[in-house]
């Protein structure tokens, strides 16, 4: 008996750490940094090494595959012979790959034009409790049950002029569903309640922008930070970096990039009290900014900034005392996250628009060309593996356990 109460909490330990290492709720993981929990994973693969499944998908979408149990939930848009766009949800099990769900939400008759990089389904879903939120912009956002699909409510009310398409991806807090609606027309920021779909707060950018309408547009999702003064929500749009109190819309602090910034598509990531901003156009920079502050902070709160090399699109990754950006055109940064002192460049190669990951003590960095490129942390480069699939990637990975759940332009895998 002595040594079963012994080896009780030892069991729990290890059933809730696999538990929760099943979950990858939203884009960028469970914390949004592109962290995953997994002590080992794969890092050698191909179309015929260490797959254990791989499945073709319908349609087409860059939304990042996020993970409740057996339930992995993506989007994607079918276009139709006459026109119209059907957007949808997918399902697809964990075990064997199967589509398990195939929703369809909404039908676009006429459809905007949309950037050649994009697609009509590119912002990733979130998942919370047992629903399952999918956005597709300003054509709207649908709430599914996560098991069993059953749609429980759709929104389609905020209306904004995207110009290249949809982009920005919803995070979930507290009963609360946020997202960034930056237009070439209007800009601002929302919350609607995760059980009705009913609005919370909306919130119009505050800050002065350039007079032409395409510099006002962003793709940006946003991100939760929890601070000494509480919890915040830092949303970057053009021009303007803002933050927001979560439960009212309550406008905390914002900061102007100093320079042109638009289009913006990478989401913030922090450590200790520093978030980190970058402007994507025109170039890209990265402006590190103490979040602790009230009103405009652009003179007081902005401790550093890099030109040198920054993405557009692919999110920063932090590990240590490092922070690592590739770029789009495949060259990669380490950075000082505290000073932002360059530590070295290396040029990878190809391009990218997915962002990195950092599992089993490697970081993983997925391009446009279907490769991958496995590095190991620290101040020096030091490439481990790059491995090949069919395809592009457009979407970031996700992390099932010590599986790698990778999506490209036509199919789903599972690495192990």
């Amino acid at each position: 008996m002595q040594k079963l109460i012994y080896s009780l909490p030892l069991l729990m330990t290890l059933s809730c750490g696999f538990l929760f290492a099943q979950e990858w709720p939203q884009f960028r993981g469970p914390n949004g940094n592109g962290h995953a929990t997994a002590a080992s994973v794969q890092t050698s693969w191909s179309e015929k090494e260490a797959l254990t499944w791989k499945t073709k998908l319908p349609g087409k979408g860059w939304s990042s595959p996020v993970i409740s149990g057996d339930f992995i939930w993506m989007t994607t848009a079918v276009k139709n012979e006459n026109g119209p766009i059907d957007l949808h949800a997918l399902c697809v099990s964990l075990k064997n790959g199967t589509l398990i769900h195939d929703v369809k939400l909404f039908v676009q008759s006429d459809p905007e034009k949309i950037h050649a990089m994009n697609s009509y389904a590119s912002p990733t879903p979130v998942i919370a409790g047992d629903r399952v939120f999918c956005h597709f912009g300003n054509y709207g956002t649908a709430c599914l049950d996560v098991k069993s699909g059953v749609v429980q409510w759709k929104v389609n009310r905020f209306d904004y002029e995207t110009q290249n398409g949809p982009g920005a991806s919803p995070v979930a807090w507290n009963g609360l569903l946020f997202f960034n609606c930056d237009g070439i027309d209007q800009q601002y920021a929302v919350a609607i309640k995760q059980e009705t779909g009913a609005t919370a707060w909306k919130v119009k950018r505050s800050g002065k922008l350039n007079a032409n309408p395409e510099m006002k547009k962003s793709y940006c999702t946003p991100s939760i930070v929890e601070t000494k003064n509480g919890d915040l929500l830092v949303s970057p749009a053009a021009d303007w970096v803002y933050a927001y109190e979560p439960s009212s819309g309550k406008e905390i602090w914002k900061a102007n990039y100093g320079k042109l910034g638009f289009s913006c598509v990478p989401k913030p990531v922090f450590r200790e009290e520093l978030a980190y901003i970058l402007t994507s156009f025109s170039p890209s920079r990265l402006l590190a900014i103490d979040f602790n502050g009230k009103g405009d902070v652009t003179d007081s709160n902005v401790k550093w900034t890099t030109g040198s090399s920054m993405p557009a699109k692919p999110s920063l990754l932090i590990v240590g005392d490092n922070l690592y950006a590739i770029n789009d055109k495949g060259i990669l940064s380490c950075l000082d996250a505290k000073t932002g002192e360059e530590k070295y460049k290396q040029r990878i190669g190809g391009s990218f628009a997915a962002s990195p990951l950092y599992a089993g003590d490697h970081i993983y960095l997925f391009d446009t060309q279907g490769r991958t490129t496995i590095f190991k942390p620290g101040d020096t480069y030091k490439l481990m593996k790059q491995n090949q699939l069919e395809g592009k990637f457009m979407a970031s990975p996700a992390i099932a356990g010590q599986s790698l759940i990778l999506r490209t332009e036509t199919a789903l895998y599972r690495i192990d």
